[in-house]
């Protein structure tokens, strides 16, 4: 052959070599197979035993070949010789059989022996790093078939690419270190640390003839007719077996089928057919009642199966149904050696949701998908972040453990004990690598009921599992809802636990509208799951959640719960919550840290009341456009370094303080913070590096924090100890952080124990605890115990040294397989054959001598041992840190309100110029007057346009604000109250000068929505929502509403605007906006004390329709709404808008308005309002008097005064 012809062929088989293994490793493209093969190329490659990952990487990687340790008994390697040691020129027939067969395949244009095997992964244990190698390839590739019993090998094997769809079944795992794994084999009963068994070789009884022919046929699969009516056909048919379905072709002759594969279609036929009948149930699927899909009282959470299945499933699939019939609504990982699976529905969603591969035929033939365990945190989080339920099967033992357990004893099971660790879901994470968000999730449990009055009454108790910090009550409503509304808006739920078919429809509404749509519902069964208030009380004594010393004790209880009998809502509440966490199986972990206390929605003495309208209307949390808080006041006022101290942050802005004295005290922490750089620094210093303290305490009370975060959590506290003696010593502090400072319980004796306690360095890079000797006594004798089995090992290896003359034999640890005697090669003819081989490359070999082989067996016994002691020593420290939680606890409110006032202070100055400290004065009036003042938000915006504020004082409460269409009416009604809020919380406020007496509440009416749910219109809700305030407000609220009465006709919405008006300027005497398009509702008003007009200045150009805002709050009463300039600037037809206008001139000539205007001008008009309270006045003269009614005698006199 010429050089240039050969260089071709040689690059040609190399680049067929590349394809084949590409094949294997890489995502196939989307034209299916290569152009450039043949189908019976493809077919025959198809055909090919397969084999294992390691021997594909073997070949493709001569310096992996050359360095891996392979497991083979001496004997056997001097009979058969691997292919990496050609020094050895022994041989066999069993070996020139399989050399003859290759030389066969290869010369009829299949791929290579290198690359023509199935790739899979072996599932290896936490130890199993070795390669299996006791049985020849040859042996491996005659294997047909596997057994899908629990007692033997079973595999986790990707389906080959189909003909008919190239890409199915065949995609990326998800994460780059992972994407070679196609395959892996799993045993049952051989889960971790369980030596192989040596397989029976097969007796070849046929002649030498039939072997060749053998060897020689090349008959492609054979050809499966698809199956018609049966349900189960693409779950158990041949499509989604090993056996693939061709589509027969005129240009490629049939073959018959061979006696040996007409056998395996008989048996894969039988096999289906029987899985038929064993998962039937998983097509017509029922809850455990029995109740189909579609019955309205089915029970997503459960599967029925029958007693016929239960009798037919092996061990395993056992263990696994046992788990997944109880919570069939959740994906469940499912622990096996280094793997978590996933099967049947759970393989699809992973299949579906994340192109993680599907293995058909699997396990006791479900269909499966895996995951190593390492990525669990990974992938149990994508799981969530998509909205399911992730529930966490491990193994409670490994295979030595299980050995060892057993000694002297019967077998108990058949194979690995596993048992449900935990069931994770969005609302109820609690370890802190799953937390996507700094702030706090809450789980709420709601109670509805009705009160003997016939008001709504409600129950709730709520968590935060990352802190497991509970709060709960109960209340009686009003018939709208509103306190409720307010718990919505202030919690807004990650997760809801209800009575199922109890929810009345309105609270129905108020929760969904102030929820995320990701907010996950829970509808679960009362009494039976959420459970009533006596059967939450014995759960209370029984659940041994707090320490008695009878059953009657309540001497440990939290405070809050020691009358709980007393609100029967909010401990039902408690019961629901409670039975869900027990489901979850992290109840006592999160309930025996008695953290809990009394949630007051509404704290109306001490704090500024901001109900759930208020909250949305003013986007405190969250905007409008997209429920995200960009543009928000806590975005803006959140700028705290720790994450506890954001959490507390919100919970200041939920309740901002009514006290001056309070309110003071807040605002001179934030001058002295703003005066001090030197302070702010050293406060900034000691609180950027601090963890999560909140939550790691939580999880080191419920014994599941890792040793790691462990010795954070105690840096941190000791961190936090240094800066408070630096507060102390080197700043003169007064006032409230001089008062937090002095609050700190005293830190030393607790932190005194752990200066010395365990090795720090090994628990920062070891993540182990090894406390200093006499510290545990159990961990010191352990740890002697290995200590001298190491010695005496290391004395062998003297021994051996001196015996073979080699300085170069070493111990050499490999996987599972420990204190492996590394031997040269030139030494290893001198080794006696009572030692066993283990493996070997060309310049050493690996052995056990029996002595070493009986101490490593004795170290591995220790070892074990010795992970149990430590794992008890770690929980002891953990509860001997967790008796001063309530001290942590302390520490950490501490730090965070530090952190709150830190964050006022960077605040105050991020406001730009002009911001001002707001000035509250005592006065029996109500005032609020802010100069220059801007929306914060926009503070540093130099085109906004600031404006002046005055209510009360010196000036009418009420403003009657009108102006055109987006003139910039509610900016100005919204900027007004996001100050009030920012004063009273301690903060700086946008304006050249703010004075101002505290306000009890801030009440809001914007915008239009309706109640479909409740059959409510949107005048009904408008209605509603003005009626509250009516009945709540007082002389020191806020109002603002806007555009009331549009919901109904121009003479009843005018008429109901100018009643409310006119009840709130003259009787209650708050302060705050009306903002209207009734223009004429000013005629109403002239000379009214309390209510002043004032307008948006615009600038109008008649000619070409068009307004110019110029956003100023000016004096007097706009000339109209300018609708029709707006219709035209918005770009509606010229024609539409003269018709329009039309229109409405000839309304305003034919109207009452006009009239209205006309009497008002001539001075002897009298509002309807006023001539009410005359004649209610003179019937009280009388001696008529019809009942209470609140008069505000010097407004009306007045207003008379003014007439």
């Amino acid at each position: 052959m010429a050089p240039a012809a050969k260089a071709e062929s040689t690059l040609a088989s190399s680049a067929k070599k590349q394809k084949t293994l590409a094949s294997f490793f890489g995502k196939p493209k989307a034209g299916g197979s290569s152009a450039n093969s043949s189908p019976l190329s493809q077919k025959q490659s198809e055909s090919q035993p397969k084999r294992t990952i390691v021997e594909a990487r073997l070949d493709s990687d001569p310096v992996l070949e050359e360095t891996t340790v392979r497991k083979i008994d001496r004997r056997a390697t001097d009979a058969f010789p691997s292919p990496d040691t050609p020094s050895v020129n022994n041989s066999s027939p069993e070996l020139e059989r399989d050399q003859e067969q290759s030389s066969s395949q290869v010369s009829l244009g299949t791929p290579s022996r290198r690359t023509k095997s199935r790739v899979h992964y072996s599932e290896l244990s936490d130890e199993d790093d070795e390669i299996d190698a006791s049985t020849s390839r040859n042996e491996k590739n005659k294997r047909a078939k596997i057994d899908a019993a629990d007692d033997s090998e079973d595999e986790f094997v990707l389906p080959e690419k189909s003909e008919d769809n190239p890409s199915d079944n065949v995609s990326d795992v998800g994460m780059d270190e992972y994407d070679s794994m196609d395959d892996f084999i799993v045993e049952d009963d051989f889960d971790e640390n369980e030596e192989p068994k040596p397989k029976k070789k097969k007796q070849n009884k046929s002649s030498p003839k039939a072997e060749a022919a053998k060897r020689a046929d090349v008959t492609p699969k054979p050809t499966i007719p698809a199956k018609t009516g049966s349900a189960l056909q693409s779950k158990f048919g041949a499509s989604a077996s090993s056996i693939k379905r061709e589509t027969s072709s005129a240009s490629t002759p049939q073959r018959k089928l061979s006696p040996l594969s007409a056998s395996k279609v008989t048996e894969k036929k039988s096999f289906e057919k029987e899985n038929e009948e064993r998962y039937a149930w998983l097509v017509d699927v029922k809850d455990a009642d029995g109740h189909p899909v579609d019955h309205p009282e089915y029970d997503p959470r459960t599967l029925y199966i029958p007693k016929s299945a239960w009798a037919k499933f092996t061990a395993f699939e056992t263990q696994y149904w046992e788990v997944k019939s109880k919570m069939f609504d959740t994906v469940v990982f499912f622990k096996k050696g280094k793997f978590y699976e996933l099967y049947e529905r759970d393989a699809d969603i992973a299949h579906g949701e994340f192109d993680l591969k599907i293995a058909g035929g699997g396990r006791a033939n479900m269909r499966l998908a895996g995951v190593p365990e390492m990525s669990f945190d990974y992938w149990a989080a994508a799981f969530i972040a998509k909205g399911h339920k992730v529930a966490k099967v491990v193994q409670t033992e490994t295979m030595l453990g299980k050995e060892m357990r057993e000694k002297g004893g019967k077998k108990e099971e058949k194979i690995i004990r596993r048992e449900l660790s935990c069931v994770l879901t969005g609302g109820t994470l609690v370890d802190e690598t799953m937390l996507m968000d700094e702030m706090s999730t809450f789980c709420v449990a709601i109670k509805e009921a009705m009160s003997e009055d016939g008001m709504p009454a409600f129950g709730v108790c709520y968590v935060d599992t990352a802190t497991g910090a509970f709060s709960l009550n109960q209340f009686v409503d009003d018939v709208d809802y509103n306190t409720f509304q307010t718990v919505i808006a202030q919690l807004r739920p990650k997760e809801l636990i209800l009575e199922k078919g109890v929810i009345s429809p309105l609270a129905f509404r108020i929760i969904k509208n102030n929820t995320s749509p990701g907010t996950i519902w829970n509808h679960i069964k009362p009494r039976v799951e959420f459970w009533a208030d006596d059967i939450a009380l014995e759960e209370l004594y029984h659940g041994g959640y707090f320490p008695a010393e009878n059953i009657d004790d309540r001497s440990q209880w939290p405070d809050i719960l020691q009358n709980i009998e007393e609100q029967p809502l909010a401990l039902s509440a408690l019961g629901g919550l409670l039975w869900y966490l027990k489901h979850l199986r992290i109840d006592k972990e999160l309930v025996s840290l008695r953290n809990f206390t009394k949630y007051d929605p509404v704290r109306v003495s001490s704090s500024l009341v901001l109900d759930g309208q208020s909250l949305q209307n003013l986007e405190i949390f969250a905007n409008s456009f997209d429920g995200g808080d960009q543009g928000t006041l806590f975005r803006l006022l959140n700028r705290c370094i720790t994450p506890f101290g954001k959490r507390q942050l919100r919970n200041w802005l939920c309740h901002p303080l009514q006290d001056v004295n309070l309110i003071n005290a807040r605002l001179d922490a934030v001058d002295t913070l703003n005066s001090n750089y030197e302070l702010q620094s050293v406060l900034e210093k000691g609180l950027s590096s601090l963890p999560d303290l909140e939550r790691l305490v939580s999880r080191i009370h419920a014994d599941k924090c890792k040793v790691s975060d462990f010795l954070r959590v105690i840096e941190a506290f000791e961190q936090i100890y240094e800066l408070l003696v630096t507060l102390r010593t080197e700043f003169e502090l007064t006032g409230l952080i001089d008062k937090l400072i002095e609050t700190v319980p005293d830190m030393d004796e607790c932190l005194s124990m752990w200066r010395d306690s365990f090795d720090r360095k090994k628990a920062k890079s070891e993540g182990l605890i090894v406390p200093e000797r006499g510290v545990e006594e159990d961990f010191d004798n352990s740890q002697d115990n290995m200590n001298r089995i190491e010695e005496e090992l290391m004395t062998l290896l003297r021994s051996y040294r001196r015996q073979f003359r080699s300085q170069e034999i070493v111990f050499k640890d490999s996987g599972k397989e420990i204190f492996l005697i590394e031997v040269p090669a030139r030494v290893a003819s001198a080794i006696p054959k009572t030692w066993q081989q283990l493996g070997g490359t060309q310049k050493m070999k690996r052995f056990w001598s029996p002595e070493v082989r009986t101490l490593v067996r004795e170290m591995l016994e220790a070892r074990e041992t010795h992970k149990n002691i430590v794992s008890e020593m770690q929980t002891r420290l953990y509860a001997r840190f967790d008796k001063y939680y309530k001290t942590w606890l302390k520490a950490t409110k501490l730090v965070s309100s530090m952190d709150c006032l830190l964050s006022l202070a960077k605040t105050s100055v991020s406001l730009g110029s002009p911001s001002c400290r707001p000035q509250f004065v005592d006065s029996e009036r109500s005032v609020l007057d802010f100069s220059e003042l801007r929306h914060p938000c926009y503070s540093n915006d130099h085109d906004f346009i600031p404006n002046n504020i005055g209510l009360g004082g010196e000036q009418p409460n009420i403003t009657l604000l009108t102006g055109a269409n987006a003139a910039g009416k509610s900016t100005v009604l919204r900027m007004t109250c996001v100050a009030v809020i920012m004063a009273q919380i301690g903060c700086y406020v946008p304006a050249e000068s703010a004075r101002m007496t505290p306000v009890d509440r801030i009440m809001t009416r914007l915008g239009a929505n309706d109640n479909i749910f409740a059959g409510q219109s949107t005048f009904y809700v408008e209605l509603s929502e003005t009626k509250k305030m009516l009945s709540q407000a007082t002389n020191r609220s806020l109002l603002v509403l806007d555009e009331l009465g549009r919901g109904g006709s121009s003479s009843d919405g005018f008429a109901i605007a100018e009643s409310v008006l006119y009840h709130i300027a003259t009787h209650i005497g708050s302060l705050g906006f009306f903002a209207t398009h009734y223009g004429t509702l000013s005629a109403s008003f002239t000379g009214h004390p309390e209510v002043e007009p004032k307008r948006m200045a615009i600038l109008v150009d008649e000619n070409e329709r068009k307004v110019t805002f110029l956003y100023r709050l000016e004096n007097g009463i706009s000339p109209g709404s300018f609708g029709m300039h707006v219709a035209s600037m918005c770009g509606i037809d010229r024609k539409i808008v003269d018709e329009a206008e039309v229109a409405a001139k000839n309304f305003e000539h034919t109207s009452q308005v006009k009239k209205l205007l006309e009497t008002t001008n001539d001075g002897k008009f009298i509002p309807l309002g006023l001539q009410s309270d005359f004649s209610w006045l003179m019937k009280l003269a009388d001696g008529q008097d019809e009942g209470d009614r609140h008069l505000n005698l010097g407004t009306i006199l007045k207003e008379i005064d003014a007439l």
